[in-house]
């Protein structure tokens, strides 16, 4: 069974008769690392924020094992179901970036940090000292090592070079495959999402599906 589901969903803004997304119908799969694409404004982060409960559609239900996530409660679902990587990082500032992966796992260790090219010496420094891109990389590894089954990532190598954005490719496909997580990212990068094993393309307030030969 789909760990998540769009059940004919709509979503509108507030008193807007635009629709962003129109009967969108669609079930994610454990253990599959999702690329969701299109133009701006097609609806990417929209979609995203409504798997999340951070929207409620218009119309329609978003469902995680079967259960209408506005029943059982937006706020449980964001606590315990998945795990965000914001595009402002939304790290706890004051922190380092070891004892903000230890927020969301007492047994993160900075093992999890150099896998994601942060050093032992960068993991125990304030994070408003570390780069951007490493701040990209903090919030990474802190939705890998929560517990959540399911990851929702928006540009999650939007700030990283090339060969930095290869290896987070690689965690977050690792994260589907060998934990068995659902990964779900929003972005624009043609490397992130030929890495994917299915394309969700957003075109004309519909959902395209692209898997992977």
């Amino acid at each position: 069974m789909a760990i998540m589901q769009l059940d004919h969903v709509n979503f509108s803004y507030p008193n807007s008769a635009k629709r962003v997304l129109s009967n969108v119908t669609y079930d994610f799969e454990k253990g599959t690392f999702y690329a969701i694409v299109g133009s701006s404004g097609a609806g990417k982060t929209t979609m995203l924020n409504l798997l999340a409960g951070l929207d409620a559609p218009s119309q329609g239900t978003v469902r995680f094992g079967g259960d209408d996530i506005a029943e059982t409660g937006y706020t449980r679902h964001r606590k315990d179901q998945i795990a965000l990587v914001f595009q402002n990082y939304n790290l706890i500032d004051y922190l380092t970036p070891l004892e903000n992966l230890r927020l969301v796992n007492p047994k993160a260790s900075v093992d999890d940090l150099t896998r994601l090219g942060i050093d032992a010496a960068a993991a125990k420094r304030n994070v408003l000292a570390l780069s951007g891109g490493q701040q990209q990389r903090v919030a990474i590894g802190r939705a890998l090592v929560s517990s959540a089954p399911v990851v929702l990532a928006d540009e999650p190598t939007g700030n990283l070079d090339e060969e930095t954005a290869e290896g987070v490719i690689e965690i977050l496909r690792d994260a589907a495959h060998e934990q068995g997580k659902c990964v779900i990212v929003v972005t624009h990068s043609k490397q992130l999402a030929r890495s994917a094993d299915v394309t969700l393309r957003l075109e004309q307030r519909k959902v395209i599906e692209r898997k992977k030969a």
